[in-house]
């Protein structure tokens, strides 16, 4: 990704990663890269440079870099590391763009994105998937069309997480708070904040960011995940049915925020989302749009000014939250009451029994988009996120079934049951000894790293995904746990399954680097076919499935 120019007004580093996710979608980066360079990258914050990393995530990217500069030297001589920034300062020329790329990227790269910061507005994404952009300027005509059945009332917006709370983020969003104070404005839906860590807190706590914040009704949150992945008290007056949040955070897929499937999720800059919690319409902008003051008067509020990457004064200590482990912990015993409702001890999982898979059912053809979100749903599932035999009640809870069309239900093949829980179904298959593969459409597991969504799978009797192509983080967590992680080797042989299939998949004791597998689908009628897949695995992974997850290799080790 090229960068040239520099940004002003209202944009922002979280634009630059809202455009490329509409540019590249949720897959464009899949088995990929991003590597950003150009004189663009020099005028971002350390800081900004961590948002647009953060998200690449979302276009699939196994992991995206920037170029070593002296604002990422800044950053860490001001967060204590600057030994850190000595050791980067000498060996520079190997921490930057050789010469020759820069001049002839297109003789480097696979695919090419030019970016002109100085041209780059402010984007909006969403609802439900972080690849739905658009520039804020034309946000307001999408939600007058009714065929999109956006809300235009907001009902929540929220800023911070992992994504978009640094001091220049909480800075940013502060400069618009101070000017709706000077007009006696406070915030129209509820503003809630969730500081990146204890020192960011700290910090603003100190220099009176999170004052002005708190001025106009917000809201501070624990230094934690918290709303990003559902752990907030959400009216469910509003959440049960149709409406419109805005947040600074990172993924937005339906149910993701609030564990209902009638909340749309847009994603912005703290900036813009502060300003939409002052309008409390998703309408509005603040670049053309005006706000009325306590006194009547109606005022436009300006772009916030840039903002220090590190606090003048430094960064504030914060509480000391660790407590260090006993030096040996070989005696330590965890006790859990068998009874809790709450918290469950896991036993390892079997290893590998050396037979191929067969005769499995089918659990779930998934359609369509199958994010982590779908397959373990957070929301108020959390509080059951240390049982995991009680939390597995929710797999496979958001997706949709190709062959009924519903979401997360499906046919019981023993029972005949039809519109049961896919949770219960696979319940009960392996109550029977049956087992049973999950199939799954383009780029499976999207998303949130949620190991809840191959650990449920694992507990709940499955033998294996097959998938049209995964996302790499999930397709790695289903390896860790010991499941098979298979793709089509010919992707149009996903329209070839049908609900009452019987599957083989056989050959695995010669399971190997880069050789197919085979697989041998029976149908009703009595007629079969037989199709291969591929897989990822490398030895040492292969080893993972034999031992029956990557923690049992571990301490057989």
């Amino acid at each position: 990704v090229q960068l040239t120019g520099e940004m002003s007004g209202w944009t922002s580093p979280k634009d630059v990663i809202l455009y490329l996710a509409g540019h590249l979608t949720v897959s464009g980066g899949t088995n990929s890269t991003i590597e950003y360079f150009g004189p663009g990258a020099r005028s971002i914050s350390c800081t900004g440079k961590a948002t647009i990393t953060n998200m690449g995530a979302e276009l699939g990217a196994t992991t995206s870099i920037f170029p070593y500069d002296e604002r990422m030297a800044r950053y860490l001589s001001a967060t204590d590391r600057e030994n850190l920034a000595n050791l980067a300062n000498n060996n520079k020329d190997i921490l930057t763009a050789d010469k020759e790329v820069v001049d002839d990227p297109e003789s480097y790269f696979d695919i090419l994105v030019k970016i002109d910061l100085s041209e780059l507005e402010p984007h909006v994404v969403g609802p439900h998937s972080p690849d739905r952009a658009r520039p804020l300027s034309q946000l307001a005509q999408e939600v007058k069309d009714e065929s999109n059945a956006f809300v235009n009332d907001i009902s929540a917006t929220l800023i911070g997480s992992c994504t978009n709370s640094s001091y220049e983020d909480m800075s940013r969003a502060a400069d618009v708070a101070e000017q709706a104070i000077e007009r006696g404005v406070r915030a129209k839906t509820p503003l809630m904040v969730t500081p990146g860590s204890e020192r960011v807190r700290a910090t603003i706590e100190r220099d009176g960011q999170m004052a002005s914040l708190r001025s106009i009704g917000a809201t501070v949150l624990a230094n934690a995940c918290g709303p990003c992945i559902g752990q907030w008290k959400r009216s469910q007056d509003v959440s049960t049915k149709p409406n419109s949040i805005v947040t600074s955070y990172n993924r937005n897929f339906p149910a993701r925020n609030d564990g209902q499937q009638t909340t749309m999720n847009f994603i912005a800059s703290p900036e813009i989302t502060t300003a939409f919690a002052l309008a409390g319409s998703l309408s509005f902008n603040p670049i053309t749009d005006e706000l009325k003051g306590n006194d009547g008067v109606s005022f436009k509020l300006i772009p916030p000014a840039p903002a220090p990457e590190v606090p003048a004064k430094n960064f504030a200590g914060g509480r000391e939250q660790f407590s260090s482990p006993p030096d040996d912990g070989s005696t330590v015993t965890v006790d859990v009451d068998p009874n809790s409702k709450r918290i469950q001890i896991l036993k390892p999982w079997d290893a590998w029994d050396g037979e191929d898979i067969i005769d499995s059912v089918i659990l779930l053809k998934a359609q369509g988009k199958c994010t982590t979100d779908h397959i373990s749903p957070a929301g108020v599932w959390l509080s059951l996120r240390g049982h995991l035999d009680k939390f597995s009640d929710n797999m496979f809870m958001g997706a949709v079934n190709a062959f009924t069309k519903e979401t997360g239900k499906g046919t019981n093949l023993i029972s005949g049951e039809t519109g049961k829980a896919v949770s219960q179904n696979a319940r009960d298959y392996k109550a029977a000894g049956q087992k049973w593969i999950v199939i799954g459409d383009d780029n499976y597991g999207e998303g949130s790293s949620r190991e809840h969504a191959a650990l449920s799978p694992r507990l709940l009797g499955g033998s294996a995904v097959i998938a049209k192509s995964f996302a790499r983080i999930h397709e790695t967590n289903l390896k860790k746990q010991g499941l098979l992680a298979l793709t089509f080797d010919d992707r149009n042989d996903y329209s070839k399954i049908r609900e009452d299939d019987r599957v083989d998949i056989t050959g695995l004791a010669s399971l190997s680097p880069g050789k197919k597998v085979s697989c041998t689908i029976h149908h009703s009628g009595g007629s079969s076919e037989t199709i291969h897949l591929n897989h990822t695995y490398s030895e040492s992974q292969i080893e993972w499935f034999r031992k029956g997850s990557f923690l049992n290799l571990f301490h057989s080790s």
